[in-house]
């Protein structure tokens, strides 16, 4: 129905307006998503290497046992000792104590449980922290004699653990030849120790860590989900794995997120793993929170609309017709309500005012045209004394410098610039005169400054139209005193006019030292406020003329110039010239 037109534009405006916040609300979510999961890889990335690091340091550590220990006086010289008889001697007994006693100590240095055995071929006998066992040299303890770390699966079920030992002989090269062997130490220690640790990173709950190797086996945290690791283990299984690398994979339905890291000293991965809905959980709920939000907001702004409309819009119609009736000056006009609410007040008022509008409007509109005059007068007054304090300045210093032909020079310009403006009986000028001023101006100024150089370049055209008295010699002399005096050497100035299809514009432009873009923008806001003492009044006095004159669109822009200083550029429309006119 033709009635609900306006009531469709305005929900299509607030679909509109909604789309691109429900978009830019999915661009946002997504990017903080890829962040959050880009930061939590890398967060989890970090903490496994931190922990295989510690891991990675105490096997390296327990490595370095046997060589400290073959560097023992009383270990090394346990190799040495033979048997003359099938007891030791107390000698023999004293020394094994020994070694027992720093076999502890060692042991006892970690807070890992670890084994350490030393072999003596030469008595055939194996002593450890607590005891000295006879062993026979054919057994399987040389067929073990392997260089780094083996590893040896033992127990069954959930009994299963792993046993690391580590084997060194002396000397070094009886690897090969296990029979040359005089001396062998053994470090053995079993994956309970790794369980410790993994059982403390998993202390937060959400991670699920185990080390893994394939063609050996896990070492499950304690309180590991065995049966859903081993789904996990299996997927990744499919590609081979790196050293360090993070996987998404999707297991019955549910995400998870995958981080997985290498130890380079054994050859374990540490994989890792965690459910990403724990992660995600806030942000899904915040975003059903808002799709919601903005549904609800959707439903509310449709019966908002449609209230509008019925109970705003169409009376403002009404109104908004009789007030272009008014506009054509028909009088006549009278608005009649249905009912008692607010627009029943207004349309009361509204036939009021009419009734009162046609006495007071030639009253109110003359009262108007009086103060713009008075104004426009006072601000005409004031841009004056600007340029006569300049010029008896200049006079003053001259005269002091003995110029007397710069003097004679300014005093016939000031007797110029007096008879121009005080024989002006009219607000404006036409530009054709305002230029000439500024060339006598100019020509002055060169007198005092040789080197300035100036260029008026101006359509015939534009010479023709008239525009507010004193509004293009305040540009030049600010171009001369603030843009070309600070500066030694030549200067130049271009005043330049500029015809457009909605505008005019003169463009004056300086060769002086400029200024940066915060002092623009300071400049030009201004220009915009009341005066105050701090400020000169030139510029804003030209300002204000020229939107007093042709309005809001009128008055002064700046921007750097081509050579090298300040461009300002003063502007009107062309049919608020022609009205003016």
């Amino acid at each position: 129905m033709p009635r609900y037109t306006l009531f469709r534009k305005m929900v299509l405006l607030l679909v509109i307006m909604l789309v691109p916040i429900v978009g830019l609300y999915f661009y946002s979510n997504r990017t903080s998503t890829e962040v959050l999961g880009n930061e939590l890889n890398q967060s989890n990335t970090n903490q496994l290497n931190f922990f295989q690091t510690q891991v990675n340091t105490n096997i390296e550590l327990f490595s370095l046992w046997p060589t400290l220990l073959m560097q023992d006086p009383d270990i090394f010289g346990f190799k040495d000792i033979f048997l003359s008889s099938e007891y030791f001697n107390l000698d023999i007994i004293n020394l094994v104590k020994r070694i027992q006693t720093k076999l502890n100590i060692q042991e006892s240095s970690s807070n890992w449980k670890t084994k350490l055995y030393i072999f003596s071929p030469s008595l055939g006998r194996m002593v450890s922290d607590n005891d000295v066992e006879a062993y026979d040299n054919n057994n399987d303890l040389k067929k073990r004699m392997k260089p780094g770390w083996q590893v040896e699966k033992k127990g069954e079920g959930n009994n299963e653990y792993y046993e690391f030992s580590l084997i060194t002989a002396y000397p070094y090269s009886s690897f090969n030849h296990p029979e040359d062997a005089n001396l062998i130490i053994e470090l053995k220690f079993d994956s309970s120790n790794i369980q410790d640790m993994l059982d403390k990173f998993k202390s937060d709950g959400r991670r699920d860590p185990v080390y893994y190797k394939q063609d050996l086996g896990i070492i499950y945290n304690r309180t590991a989900d065995r049966s859903l690791t081993n789904e996990i283990l299996q997927q990744i299984r499919e590609e081979p794995l790196k050293v360090v690398e993070n996987r998404t994979l999707e297991l019955h339905g549910q995400q998870y997120l995958v981080n997985i890291a290498a130890s380079k000293t054994i050859g374990w991965y540490l994989i890792d793993y965690m459910p990403l809905k724990d992660i995600l959980a806030p942000i899904e709920k915040s975003n059903r929170l808002f799709y919601f939000s903005v549904g609800l907001l959707l439903l509310m702004s449709c019966l908002a609309a449609y209230m509008l409309y019925a109970e705003v819009q169409v009376p403002m119609k009404k109104l908004v017709i009789a007030f272009k009736k008014l506009r054509n000056e028909d009088y006549s006009v009278r608005l009649h309500s249905k009912g008692n609410n607010e627009f029943s007040f207004v349309f009361q008022r509204f036939n009021s005012m009419v009734d009162q509008i046609q006495q007071l409007f030639e009253n109110v509109y003359m009262e108007r045209i009086h103060v713009r005059e008075a104004r426009l007068k006072q601000l005409q007054s004031q841009i004056n004394p600007h340029f006569f304090y300049n010029c008896f300045s200049f006079i003053s210093s001259m005269a002091k410098l003995g110029n007397m032909k710069a003097v004679v020079a300014m005093s016939q310009n000031l007797s110029s610039y007096y008879r121009y403006t005080t024989r002006q009986e009219r607000d404006v000028v036409p530009l054709l005169e305002e230029l000439e001023f500024v060339r006598n101006y100019l020509e002055i100024q060169k007198m005092r400054k040789p080197q300035l150089e100036f260029i008026i370049d101006m359509p015939d055209v534009m010479r023709k139209w008239e525009l507010p008295l004193l509004v293009v010699q305040p540009l030049v002399e600010n171009a001369v005193l603030h843009g070309i005096e600070p500066r030694s050497g030549a200067g130049s100035i271009r005043i330049v006019g500029e015809l457009h299809k909605d505008e005019m514009r003169i463009v004056v432009e300086d060769g002086g030292k400029g200024m940066i873009s915060g002092e623009m923008d300071k400049l030009k806001l201004s220009l915009s406020q009341p005066m105050n003492q701090e400020m000169g009044c030139g510029l804003w006095n030209v300002q204000q003329r020229m939107q007093i004159r042709y309005g809001e669109s009128a008055g002064l822009t700046f921007m750097p110039s081509d050579l090298g200083g300040l461009k300002v550029v003063l502007h009107w429309p062309i049919e608020q010239t022609r009205a003016q006119g």
